[in-house]
């Protein structure tokens, strides 16, 4: 039996509903808010229960097949970065390279490039320390600040892999991966660079309260800034290669090396080489912490895989091409549901894994059935992904915290930069899309 239109929508609305009601007023963790949206669509559209069992394994295996050792390595990376101190290496070196009197500016690019391998949460955590000490040093206001360094970091989180909501939609929709990475960095710098330029104009005029703790003038480590940023620029190094290799028909050696599994490998020895004096037992400990994060996030974007799959079954994609101009749509349409999704439930991860397992299946409809277009559909989702972090972003939070920030000055100066780098990362999409397509 084939669901009608009405029925599908309705599902649709219900396993979306119950995503955002669990994750959102209950706090159930994503990947049982997605396991059960499963349910709630495969039975609204009366498949048998077996059969959604079967759908959901198959799109999970499939996630994971394709993602999973990217996202452990990805993992592996930052965790290492963190303990030998690297990341604050790396943020000395920018705002030695800057000047304090550009102190935002450094603190976003530092922000933009530690958050390469780190997500941004964990990234902020991190660099927290510093930004207080380089606002007391500059003068700036640690608003100004605060934003600047959340911007950078929450660019690179929405858009560029090995973070999971880009790295699980690219699974999805099928886009190349190096590709995305190279591309992404390039909408990624235009969104940073719009939301640090709203924390500097605006947070001047929004009183903030600066505090300082008691590991602000922590020695840094004694590691050269070349050899902390190695085991980024070396991976980013070596996908460019592989891509460019891959788009000239090429193969080889390079195309090897440039698989983003093989470079982040190569990033993670890298890694360790920027540490002394390693221990057998710390190195062990290390692995065990990556692999308990990298867990948490295999289970959501597997869960978001298996999502996918049920969607996949509903032929929604023709439903929905049969009651919207989804042609004339096109790259507005991935852009304006991730923003739906991600103001309404919070997690900029949960919304584009949600919107990308509706939009995989209405590419030929969207016209972005191409690599091009799969990539473009894909940058779309993630510049929806930033808009509008606020009151339910677990982000929002950390950075509220760890800054001392109140509410009313989070949301005029960070929730409404989030829009503007959303609004700025879609338009630079946009004008990809007319030279690609």
């Amino acid at each position: 039996m084939t669901a009608s239109f009405i029925q599908v929508l309705l599902s649709l609305a219900a396993g979306i509903g119950l995503i955002v009601l669990l994750t959102v007023k209950f706090r159930v963790h994503a990947f049982f808010a997605l396991f059960l949206a499963c349910f709630a669509v495969g039975l609204g559209v009366e498949l048998p229960f077996p059969k959604i069992i079967a759908v959901m394994k198959e799109g999970f295996g499939h996630i994971m097949q394709s993602l999973g050792f990217i996202i452990v390595l990805g993992t592996m990376l930052g965790v290492i970065l963190e303990h030998t101190g690297a990341t604050r290496v790396m943020a000395a070196a920018i705002l030695k390279l800057v000047g304090e009197k550009r102190a935002a500016t450094a603190m976003g690019i530092t922000g933009f490039i530690v958050g390469l391998p780190i997500f941004c949460d964990s990234g902020y955590i991190v660099l927290s320390g510093l930004n207080r000490s380089v606002a007391g040093r500059s003068g700036k206001p640690l608003l100004v600040m605060s934003v600047s360094l959340a911007s950078g970091l929450y660019a690179v989180h929405c858009l560029i892999p090995p973070h999971p909501g880009a790295t699980a939609a690219a699974g999805t929709i099928g886009a190349d991966i190096g590709r995305l990475i190279l591309i992404g960095t390039a909408v990624a710098i235009p969104a940073a660079i719009a939301g640090c330029w709203w924390a500097s104009w605006m947070g001047k005029r929004v009183t903030g309260p600066v505090q300082h703790d008691a590991h602000e003038d922590e020695a840094l480590p004694v590691t050269p800034a070349w050899k902390a940023f190695l085991p980024i620029i070396v991976p980013i190094a070596l996908i460019a290669l592989g891509a460019f290799t891959k788009m000239q028909h090429g193969s080889g050696i390079l195309q090897i090396l440039g698989d983003p599994v093989v470079a982040l490998s190569a990033g993670v020895l890298l890694a360790l080489y920027t540490g002394t004096g390693w221990k057998k037992a710390e190195v062990s400990r290390l692995m065990l912490e990556a692999s308990e994060k990298a867990g948490g996030i295999l289970v959501i974007i597997g869960a978001g895989g298996a999502f996918g799959a049920i969607l996949a079954t509903t032929d929604l994609g023709t439903h929905l091409s049969e009651a919207l101009p989804l042609a004339q749509l096109g790259l507005f349409f991935p852009f304006l549901l991730a923003v739906l999704l991600k103001t309404a439930q919070g997690s900029s991860t949960v919304a584009i894994i949600t919107a990308a397992a509706i939009v995989g299946q209405l590419m030929p409809r969207l016209g972005l059935d191409s690599e091009e277009g799969r990539l473009l559909c894909l940058l779309a989702l993630g510049a929806g992904s930033m808009a509008i972090s606020h009151a339910n972003d677990a982000y929002f939070w950390v950075i509220s915290k760890f800054s001392g920030l109140e509410m009313q000055p989070m949301l005029k100066v960070y929730s409404v930069a989030t829009l503007l780098m959303g609004i700025t990362a879609f338009l630079a999409v946009l004008a990809l899309s007319a030279v690609m397509m």
